[in-house]
């Protein structure tokens, strides 16, 4: 059967992934099951979107009773979960308005609509987006041209004009990009497909205040780092600097599609009836779900486990990184951690998933974990015992560095 689907995938299918000849059936927990029995931890988590791993009771509970009465239901219409998921959201965030999508994307493109609309309330000129070297918000035209990675762009150029790169964590040369033209600036607190990088606080605090100066809106893209992965609702909140869009996804339907993005109450009615929408985004099945998603989050506190976990892990990183000296840096915040190598990392994730461990590789050199955030101390240390392992060998081999 698994050889049956994958060769089915390869005749149908347009081959734009590199998939690993695994076919996934079930999941319990932070465990995944294949199609001839084995069993795989998972410290990938869907790319960041089964944030409490797979068939929690009370998302299964969400999905059936809500599955029973009505999964879809246009936008021309009310239903019963939208407006709460939208005030649950401003709860946690301080952001008094929502607009519900299907992706991160998605969400990243409303978000720049609306900048330029209110922009273009000001000034006809006023149209230009300032965003980040390395940094990663989607694979639509509009996200994509916010994308400051090559790799990504090239094939697809000439993108939507008006985009201008800075250079990470240099409020120099932010300092100079943002001016009277421009109408927002955009940026990841925490890098994720980038490699985990971290905007620093002078970097963040300076582009909240020359937006302000020059009559911009700050949006945070939290698609991976929000709603409880760095052990925060926000990352952002550890900077205490408050913007003007969040934009999320990922965790945010429990395993289901669903984006938003959240906004400050004076710049909501910029994005006025028929100027945006979506057939799917916020139906009653997907935000049923996410807010349950939300209640599991604060019943189990799980934000403190986050912490308290993902501190626990990044010590156990830092602790193999003193012993291999393949390791060049640990870096991230609560259950978004990465680990520097100085030889390409890919090879390194088949080896891990031939031995029951899913992990990922970005940047050609950077392991990346985003585990469940029900993941407990045994189970780090288990995934660490196999990277022990491959970082044994990895250097036992003589295999040359990558740079």
């Amino acid at each position: 059967m698994p050889k049956d689907v994958i060769e089915l995938e390869k005749r149908v299918l347009i081959p734009n992934y590199a998939r690993y000849p695994v076919v996934f059936e079930r999941g319990k927990g932070c465990w995944l099951w294949d199609s001839r029995g084995k069993k795989y931890l998972d410290f990938v988590s869907g790319l960041g979107v089964n944030a409490l791993g797979y068939s929690h009771p009370a998302i299964l509970r969400a999905l059936r009773q809500q599955a029973g009465k009505m999964i879809h239901c246009s936008n021309l219409f009310y239903h019963p979960y939208q407006g709460p998921l939208a005030a649950a959201l401003a709860k946690v965030t301080g952001l008094e308005r929502a607009f519900f999508c299907n992706s991160g994307t998605e969400a990243v493109e409303a978000a720049l609509k609306l900048a330029r609309a209110h922009a273009g309330k000001i000034s006809a000129s006023k149209f230009e987006v300032v965003a980040l070297e390395n940094s990663f918000h989607g694979r639509t035209i509009g996200a994509l041209s916010a994308t400051g990675q090559e790799s990504y762009r090239k094939a697809f150029e000439p993108l939507v004009p008006g985009f201008r790169f800075v250079r990470f964590n240099d409020c120099r040369d932010l300092e100079a990009a943002v001016n009277e033209n421009t109408c927002a600036v955009i940026l990841e607190p925490i890098q994720g497909e980038g490699g985990i990088f971290e905007v620093s606080r002078e970097f963040m605090e300076t582009a909240a205040r020359r937006a302000r100066q020059h009559g911009a809106l700050l949006i945070l893209d939290e698609i991976q780092s929000g709603l409880g992965r760095t052990g925060d609702y926000l990352a952002s909140q550890a900077y205490g600097v408050q913007p003007d869009i969040v934009v999320l996804a990922k965790p945010l339907g429990g395993g289901l599609p669903l984006g938003a993005i959240l906004v400050r109450e004076q710049i909501a009615g910029d994005l006025s009836a028929g100027m945006h929408g979506t057939t799917f985004g916020g139906g009653p099945l997907a935000c049923r779900v996410a807010l349950e998603f939300l209640s599991v989050l604060k019943k189990e506190r799980l934000l403190p486990h986050v912490r308290k976990v993902g501190q626990y892990f990044r010590d156990q990183l830092a602790q193999l990184q003193r012993k291999h000296p393949m390791i060049r840096q640990v870096r991230g915040r609560g259950l978004m951690l990465a680990v520097e190598l100085d030889r390409h990392s890919r090879p390194l994730t088949a080896q891990a998933l031939e031995r029951g461990l899913i992990i990922n590789s970005t940047h050609e050199t950077t392991l990346r974990f985003l585990p469940p955030y029900v993941v407990d101390r045994k189970l780090v240390e288990m995934a660490c015992d196999i990277l022990e392992e491959l970082f044994t060998e990895a250097e036992q081999s003589g295999a040359p560095g990558a740079r």
